[in-house]
């Protein structure tokens, strides 16, 4: 890969993972805008385990007492990171259950070749992040999470794998609906996605096994540069939703779904997403 194309996908694996801006609709417009070959299914393995890398890195405090409690829970003890712990695990099973079904009956790969789909899903998924976001409460913290805003919220995750919908922007749209103050909700949410980044890492690793591709520097250094970019933009966005709302991000989806459908319309060829 050139040199451009490398920075530009780790930017744009960064940036728009964690951002609730959606990921795909970003993707669908590179290619367009480009002209460049897909990058690979390895490059795509390697991005995700540096945004992966990532989360975990920048919450390793959460993520040491999260495994700490886990242990705690194994051997008969309930602590509340224990508990936290568990309601991670009970809010990952709906994607994990929504994946495996979608994927049953085809409906990824079809949804890949209908990129209107994700245009109006930035639409529509923009407009349900502003309402909730301004007319959701602001009391209750992470301390209050129980097992049904667990559950909700992880079937709001697993809405997330149609592609354009924006798997943090989802999160984050339930728990402000569900009361949550918007660090908590924004917290919760990138640490919901752990098990789920990590497991579509390792699917995609696995198909990228079996078609015998190899890891060579320009995918290393994407995943690099990814991990960076990944870790600025966790950083930036933590420090934002303590001073300001949601409807800049709510804005920036509804332009990009209103652009992508302009070009759609107009007969662009658009890029699939993987």
């Amino acid at each position: 890969m050139l040199i451009l194309q490398i920075v530009v996908l780790a930017l744009i694996q960064g940036i728009t993972e964690f951002l609730p801006i959606s990921s795909s609709g970003h993707l669908l417009l590179v290619p367009a805008l480009t002209g460049w070959p897909d990058q690979g299914l390895l490059t795509d393995v390697m991005v995700h385990m540096g945004s992966f890398l990532a989360v975990v890195v920048y919450f390793w405090r959460d993520c040491v007492n999260l495994t700490i409690g886990g242990l705690d829970l194994l051997r008969g003890r309930v602590t509340a990171w224990g508990r936290l712990a568990l309601l991670i695990v009970v809010g990952t099973i709906p994607a994990v259950a929504f994946g495996v079904f979608l994927d049953k009956i085809g409906f990824m790969d079809a949804v890949r070749t209908m990129p209107q789909i994700i245009a109006w899903n930035a639409i529509i998924f923009g407009a349900l992040l502003y309402i909730c976001d301004r007319y959701g409460l602001t009391t209750r913290r992470m301390s209050d999470m129980s097992l049904m805003p667990a559950l909700i919220i992880g079937i709001a995750q697993a809405i997330a794998i149609i592609p354009g919908t924006s798997r943090s922007g989802i999160t984050m749209t339930a728990a402000r609906a569900l009361g949550f103050e918007r660090p908590e909700a924004a917290r919760f949410a990138f640490l919901l996605g752990i098990p789920a980044i990590a497991g579509a890492g390792v699917l995609k690793l696995g198909d990228a096994v079996a078609s015998g591709e190899t890891i060579s520097f320009s995918v290393m250094l994407t995943a690099i540069l990814t991990f960076f970019v990944a870790l600025g933009t966790i950083t930036l966005l933590m420090k934002m939703v303590r001073y300001m709302s949601f409807l800049p991000f709510a804005v920036y989806r509804i332009l990009l779904g209103i652009l992508l459908l302009g070009l759609i319309y107009s007969g662009m060829p658009l890029g699939a997403v993987n």
